[in-house]
């Protein structure tokens, strides 16, 4: 579906400024809106906004449909008296540069679970009517949710598949008795998610009511050690025996590495998930934009044809392409969801068959300014080869930021682009940079925060490959300055990218 012509930034909440070791839906989060709405944006891309599991990926969640609970806002459940103020202190001794996950994670959830467990006894009945209300319009993933972190826990964190085989196999016996048994925890969790759901629709009316809409990813496939395999094993291709993925999925090798990606995630059982209607995949998109305006579907190219890779490689060189049935994916949720406000993630090595589903169904595709000034006049990330429907970065979270970008490109690359900008901007790299994402015909242009600030390498969001020092990037609020927001402000409305405040 193509877009009308808007701006926006790329800034995931964790990023955000807080006294509590990691950015939540509290104040900031407002008051980066109102930056976004000061400088013209109309567009907030955030990553994907699930439970996070090892490594602390958003890419790797515990579900495909639920909320993070370290988003929630300890001030807001302040403000309900389900917290103290005085009880908060433990995290207000870390870094605002960075999130220290390891730490902040086991302090903030213990805070969460003591939230929870004065529920009953403090809010009112008009809370507790909404809470039953969202259970209900959730069931389809809420209830195994929230059953499902329970038994993590109760089998200290460990993987679905090491737990008894009566419940990672979902014998109802079994079921039942321990849904009896940590009925306190299942609501914990539920409750957890109700309190997400609540704080971050008040935070998405309040950019609704600013002419902003919010973007969030979708990543095609969903961590084997998630609820989403669990619950629904039929959906996927797994081994009856070990319940491990029987396929992995992964990318080939190519120019950057000679054995591909192993990546690890279950493929999915099309064959299946077709014979029920996509009614998973269904269910999962439209889950997901009860809580964005626009979906940008992570690896799209995996929609049209997959890399397979067989249970006991150690690389992704052995293994096959395989159809995906994408259009009639698409189709059939269209056809139940209506019109569908999806982006479509096509870098790396795309086919012409590739090229089509995305345009059958009028998908924008993403080109990205980094790539751009390597190769000849024929590259497909230079701004003259882009046609209108498509979404412009100069980096994304799995970039450099610019201005590393810069520090490190080749002699060549750095000729190609100061030939192509005529001379650099003065303010720095990373102005030219979004001068030429903003002047470009594609219908949107996105900007890492961190270009906008002109950080370096140091404030990199993600390193693909790299396990550890990930994800944890932070800006602190004093950053966003007059200057900073009269710059930005100024080159999106030189670019027509402004709302029209009349509408």
């Amino acid at each position: 579906m193509p877009f009308p012509r808007a701006s926006g930034i790329l800034l995931h909440p964790t990023s955000l400024p807080s006294r509590f070791g990691i950015g939540d839906l509290g104040p900031e989060a407002y008051h980066f809106v109102d930056f976004l709405a000061d400088t013209r944006q109309q567009l907030w891309q955030v990553l994907p906004l699930g439970p996070t599991g090892h490594g602390n990926s958003p890419y790797l969640s515990y579900s495909s449909m639920a909320g993070n609970p370290l988003l929630i806002s300890l001030e807001m459940l302040c403000d309900r008296s389900l917290l103290y103020p005085d009880e908060l202190h433990d995290l207000e001794q870390f870094s605002p540069h960075q999130v220290n996950f390891d730490e902040v994670i086991p302090i903030k959830m213990r805070l969460l679970e003591r939230a929870a467990s004065r529920f009953h006894e403090i809010v009112s009945d008009e809370d507790k009517h909404a809470l039953a209300q969202f259970s209900e319009e959730c069931h389809f993933w809420v209830d195994d949710f929230a059953f499902f972190m329970a038994l993590k826990n109760a089998h200290g964190g460990a993987g679905w598949t090491e737990w008894p085989s009566s419940l990672a196999r979902r014998e109802p016996e079994a079921m039942a008795e321990w849904r009896e048994k940590l009925a306190s925890d299942i609501f914990c969790h539920k409750f957890l998610q109700f309190e997400f759901h609540r704080q971050w629709q008040a935070l998405r009316e309040y950019a609704r009511d600013r002419q902003i809409q919010i973007i969030g990813d979708i990543p095609i496939y969903v961590a084997h050690d998630s609820v989403d395999v669990w619950a629904f094993p039929h959906n996927f291709m797994l081994d009856g025996e070990t319940l491990a993925p029987a396929l992995m999925a992964g990318v080939p090798p190519d120019y950057f590495s000679e054995t591909g990606q192993l990546w690890g995630n279950p493929t999915y059982n099309w064959e299946e998930l077709k014979s029920r209607g996509f009614n998973w995949w269904i269910q999962r998109i439209d889950a997901l934009l009860d809580y964005v305006d626009i979906i940008r579907v992570d690896h799209f190219r995996g929609l049209e044809a997959y890399w397979g890779v067989p249970a006991g490689e150690t690389t992704a060189m052995n293994g096959t392409w395989i159809e995906a049935p994408g259009a009639e994916l698409f189709e059939t949720v269209r056809q139940k969801l209506g019109t569908l406000p999806i982006m479509a993630e096509d870098l790396g090595v795309i086919t012409p068959e590739v090229e089509a589903l995305r345009d059958e169904f009028e998908f924008p595709g993403m080109k990205i300014l980094h790539f751009a000034f390597g190769g000849g006049s024929d590259n497909p990330y230079l701004p003259f080869n882009y046609v209108a429907n498509s979404v412009v970065y100069t980096g994304t979270h799995d970039n450099d930021t610019t201005v590393g970008w810069f520090e490190k490109i080749s002699d060549y690359e750095r000729n190609r682009l100061v030939q192509f900008v005529g001379c650099l901007s003065p303010e720095g790299i990373h102005w030219t940079m979004i001068r030429i994402a903003l002047m470009s015909v594609a219908n949107q242009a996105i900007v890492p925060l961190q270009d906008v600030l002109g950080y370096g390498s140091d404030c990199r969001m993600n390193t693909p490959g790299l396990s550890e020092g990930n994800w944890g990037w932070r800006y602190q609020a004093d950053v966003l300055t007059t200057e900073v927001r009269d710059r930005l402000r100024w080159l999106t409305e030189l670019a027509n990218r402004a709302p029209n405040r009349s509408e």
